[in-house]
């Protein structure tokens, strides 16, 4: 078998699908066991999700809320590999990656930003108008 015909079997093949996927778990389990943030972001993405259960959100809306938690969870992985990667190569300090850095914890609080907007539109009116708000009211 010609070369060319070689190499396309071999980036075709599937039997590395579980191995990917096993690193792919890995480097999940550290961001979440050394990267505080990243837990912060995923207990906030579990506790949003659970509140929109509990204030009935739509499917849609659901749909909506994972989207925009996932979104965040992957600036944050994006902004640590990022960080992680310069650091790999210097740890001098230099403008140009000072801003590099700075701008992809940018990205991190722009998706923030998105994150709290979207659960102010899904939440806000269902927060205000559940009966916890009453008895609390009535309590003056």
């Amino acid at each position: 078998m010609p070369k060319r015909y070689r190499i396309f079997r071999r980036i075709f093949q599937f039997h590395g699908f579980w191995e990917s996927l096993r690193l792919a778990f890995n480097g999940l389990l550290y961001l979440f066991l050394y990267h505080r943030n990243m837990r912060i972001i995923f207990l906030c993405g579990i506790a949003a999700f659970l509140l929109g259960i509990y204030c009935a959100l739509t499917g849609l809306e659901l749909v909506t809320l994972c989207l925009t938690i996932t979104m965040v969870f992957m600036a944050e992985m994006f902004n640590t590999a990022i960080e992680m990667t310069i650091d790999m190569f210097t740890r001098k300090y230099k403008i140009l990656i000072k801003l590099v850095k700075d701008i992809a914890a940018a990205v991190v609080l722009i998706a923030s930003l998105n994150a709290i907007a979207v659960g102010v539109i899904l939440f806000g009116r269902k927060i205000v108008s559940l009966p916890v708000w009453h008895t609390l009211l009535s309590l003056k």
